[in-house]
């Protein structure tokens, strides 16, 4: 996938352009080095925004910033600077934004249009000092055409081109691996479904990807967005992320939202076993994941599985993952080695086994190996990661489902993709990390 950087769409579709004018470079899409646009610019302010894995890479653009002209304003955002801000501090990086993004960046430009004194500005990290986490959709819509050069190669799996949209903030609920909750302190916001429909008008794609952290929570608020959907006449297919134990007890409104569009969801599955998912404080069952599964496919949509690997599988776990996927007949599915990321419930509870630092950015991708396997070596744990992915993902009546549905053009695609993930994984086999 490569999704639309909404965040940057967000600012841009915030600031006041009779104060400054401004440009989205989408630095995984473009060939060239910062160091060309911010000479073809020129720039004030430069803003930045990642997730953990790319920490470290962005604290060499910055560095890359400033060798071309200290005077440039180098700001950080995003969902991993809300929550561990200290991961940015650098000589490089003047402002960490930590609280209410929005409205900290545009006093950013303030400060800087008017000359003031842009220290201590609220909002930004400062150590020792406590900030609220407060969120809002009481804000201008996303500028979009900010990226129109890149909007056709914005694509997620088999929804391509594909746009993003927000209509709430944070998850309810409490699992205790989930970065997610801890973006706004545990509290869900939830925006006006008349706002979100005016938006959903203004998206040109037809696939459309809800980036909600749970969009499948309030059935009265998923049946107002139905009920929108029909009397605005939008003809939209989406991709949500949604729980299992909503879907198993909530087919009605499903199958409602399977005829507005609703082609695929992301389910966190976790586990094959019932312990693990009490572990994580998940609160749902495998009776649940069965009944959503088989609901969703009553109906005609794809399901994406997620999987948390804990340290403890061994061998015959792996292969109880295999006949229960293929069991249930599922076609895609995630498998994440348990990764206790910074500033979740569980990263103390882990930190003193993890085999990686903390400044290794790249290694908490959910991918790579940061728990010691128990009962196997690192190199055996990716193999037998590999070998469960295969034989779900290419078993052969598996793949002619593929081709029945996405055609040969996608699978194909599709297929090169997971030859390049694959030989990921046997890099990490043979670094043994």
């Amino acid at each position: 996938m490569i999704c639309e950087p909404l965040e940057l769409e967000y600012l841009v579709g915030n600031i006041d352009k009779n104060k400054a004018s401004v440009e989205i470079i989408d630095m995984i899409l473009e060939k060239k080095p910062i160091e060309f646009f911010v000479d073809k610019y020129k720039p004030h302010i430069i803003g930045m925004t990642a997730y953990i894995t790319h920490v470290g890479v962005v604290k060499e653009m910055a560095k890359a910033i400033k060798f071309v002209s200290k005077d440039i304003i180098t700001v950080v955002g995003g969902v991993h600077a809300e929550v561990v801000p200290e991961d940015f501090v650098s000589n490089y990086i003047d402002y960490i934004i930590c609280s209410k993004p929005i409205e900290t960046f545009l006093k950013i430009i303030d400060k800087v249009i008017s000359g003031e004194d842009t220290k201590d500005i609220e909002g930004t990290y400062i150590e020792g000092k406590k900030y609220i986490r407060s969120s809002s959709f009481n804000i201008f819509h996303p500028d979009r055409e900010a990226v129109s050069k890149y909007r056709k190669r914005y694509y997620y799996m088999f929804h391509n081109p594909c746009a993003l949209i927000k209509t709430s903030l944070g998850c309810p609920y409490k699992c205790n691996f989930c970065f997610c909750k801890e973006i706004t302190g545990g509290k869900y916001y939830a925006r006006q479904l008349d706002d979100v429909m005016k938006e959903l008008e203004s998206i040109k794609e037809r696939e459309v990807y809800i980036v909600d952290d749970d969009f499948l929570f309030d059935e009265d608020r998923l049946n107002g967005f139905c009920d929108g959907l029909k009397e605005r006449n939008i003809n939209k297919r989406f991709l949500v992320y949604g729980r299992a134990d909503f879907i198993a007890s909530h087919e009605r409104i499903i199958k409602r939202l399977s005829r507005y569009g609703l082609s695929a969801v992301i389910v966190g599955i976790e586990s094959v076993r019932e312990k693990d998912l009490k572990d994580f404080n998940k609160r749902s069952s495998l009776e649940n994941n069965e009944k959503a599964i088989k609901i969703l496919q009553k109906y005609g949509i794809e399901l994406y599985a997620t999987m948390i690997l804990k340290p403890d599988f061994t061998k015959q776990d792996f292969k109880q993952i295999e006949d229960y996927i293929i069991g249930l007949n599922v076609s895609f599915v995630n498998l994440q080695p348990l990764t206790p990321l910074p500033g979740t419930e569980i990263y103390n509870d882990y930190k003193d086994k993890i085999l990686v630092s903390r400044k290794d950015y790249a290694m908490w991708d959910l991918a790579h190996i940061v728990l010691k396997p128990e009962y196997m070596s690192i190199r055996q744990y990716y193999y037998q990661i590999i070998k469960t992915y295969a034989r779900i993902v290419l078993r052969g009546d598996n793949i002619i489902k593929m081709l029945k549905k996405y055609g040969i053009k996608e699978v194909v695609k599709m297929w090169w993709g997971s030859q390049f993930v694959t030989m990921q994984y046997i890099k990490k086999i043979i670094r043994g990390r």
